[in-house]
């Protein structure tokens, strides 16, 4: 399990994932070469990670949360093959691992090809038993936002001392249209957020200082956040389950800001579909589940129907994965 110094840089990393291990250690009360020393074994014993993400309004993307079902044999396959994919986020299987859910990201500005995922490659795809696609119209809790169990280790005192404000140079106004460079710049950043600027440069064909002053513009527009991979058994994490709600239309919003304060969730979204709320909810065991089901959502009786599915496993977070030289999910004719 992690100590309290474990526990300080991983909420220290929500507040700002590119501060320097100088500035955390000040805030922590620990010398630099311990906060670097814990940073090293998180990484290697817990799957921490931080990773810059595209903000999907702010960059003209839609977000879909797909699910898939297919036999146990095929879904293992299935979301290993999603995850590779670069337009795809928190690959889970669910539902006794026959279940496959998943983030996809689309852009409607590359016309057709923005959707090949969802028009071709899924329907293309053997061993697929159902599939239905939910658009992300809004999202309460997620993104920027931290569940709770990342952030209940620092003070107020020491959260002041890492929140700085994000500067840009250039004058305020409409911010600049993505490039290719900054494609490049947002896919380094997708695999490892605290890259160094000379590391990023590579990435990009741009000298150090432009991409130190590119990050300040991104962030600073809101189009570049950073968050936050983890183990999240190790925070005492056993179950997590998907929620899937149906919500009268005009008790949605305010259903949905009650759900965005319950620490037990770490993602709140209004959807598409049937079911027109979904939320992820980390339980310390299946007891406290129950309970929150049952008390807490049961309270809210514009809750009209609930399904509950477990995620057995994550296969993919909000990073991209290492390269493996395997295929990803493609159309087989």
């Amino acid at each position: 399990m992690l100590d309290a110094i474990d526990r300080g840089l991983i909420h220290a990393l929500r507040i700002d994932g590119r501060a320097p291990f100088s500035v955390i250690a000040d805030a922590l009360g620990v010398s630099a070469q311990t906060v670097s020393r814990r940073y090293r074994r998180l990484c290697a014993d817990a799957a921490l990670r931080v990773v810059g993400l595209a903000e999907p309004h702010a960059n003209d993307r839609t977000q879909w949360l797909l699910r898939l079902t297919a036999g146990p044999r095929a879904a293992q396959d299935l979301a290993d093959a999603l995850a590779r994919r670069t337009d795809t986020s928190w690959v889970k299987l669910a539902s006794g691992g026959t279940e496959i859910v998943a983030i996809v990201h689309t852009s409607t500005a590359d016309g057709p090809a923005g959707h090949a995922l969802l028009l071709h490659d899924i329907p293309r795809t053997v061993g697929i038993t159902a599939v239905s696609a939910h658009c992300v119209l809004h999202t309460y809790l997620g993104g920027p936002t931290a569940w709770s169990g990342h952030r209940q280790a620092l003070d107020a005192a020491q959260q002041r001392r890492l929140r700085t404000a994000v500067t840009v140079s250039a004058a305020a106004g409409t911010p600049a249209a993505l490039g290719g460079a900054d494609a490049d710049l947002l896919a380094a950043l997708q695999r490892d957020g605290r890259a160094s600027l000379s590391s990023l440069a590579t990435a990009t064909g741009w000298s150090p200082a432009t991409v130190a002053r590119r990050l300040d513009h991104l962030r600073a527009d809101g189009r570049l956040f950073f968050d936050v991979e983890l183990d999240s058994g190790l925070l005492g994490v056993t179950t997590q389950a998907l929620l899937w709600m149906a919500v009268a239309p005009a008790d949605l919003d305010q259903v949905a800001r009650t759900l965005a304060r319950h620490e037990e969730l770490a993602y709140v979204a209004a959807v598409t579909g049937p079911h027109n709320l979904t939320a992820h909810a980390l339980c310390p065991d299946p007891a406290a589940l129950h309970r929150y089901l049952t008390e807490r959502l049961g309270a809210l009786k514009a809750i009209r129907a609930l399904e509950t599915a477990p995620v057995l496993r994550t296969i993919k977070m909000a990073g991209l994965l290492p390269a493996t030289g395997k295929p990803p999910l493609r159309s087989r004719r």
